[in-house]
């Protein structure tokens, strides 16, 4: 590889990086989202206040994405979380599954 190529190469990994970073979930806004929207019926940290809802603590960040984004544009159906997914952009959405993974470790 000449050194244009090894140069180019390395901008392309650095931008990456960047990218990937400047896009982190945020775990510690996602809780403070967690507790004023959904601890009432989820539970703190995750562990649901009763059987009729799941228990959402520890699961990995791609299920609770991949769910809120269903109820949000409503592939999935449900008269309550329809409507609270809704109001979520992704980067709230994101938040709130770093937190949910970590939540399991805070029982």
């Amino acid at each position: 590889m000449n050194k244009t190529g090894i140069l180019t190469a390395a901008a392309c990994l650095a931008a990456a990086l960047f990218t990937a970073s400047a896009q982190a979930a945020d775990p510690a806004a996602g809780q403070t989202q967690y507790e004023a929207t959904c601890a009432a019926c989820h539970g703190a940290n995750g562990i649901s206040v009763a059987p009729v809802y799941p228990n959402l603590g520890g699961q990995k960040q791609e299920y609770p994405v991949a769910q809120l984004k269903a109820f949000r544009d409503g592939s999935r159906k449900n008269d309550i979380m329809q409507p609270q997914a809704q109001r979520l952009r992704n980067t709230q959405i994101a938040n709130l599954a770093a937190y949910l993974e970590t939540a399991a470790k805070l029982r």
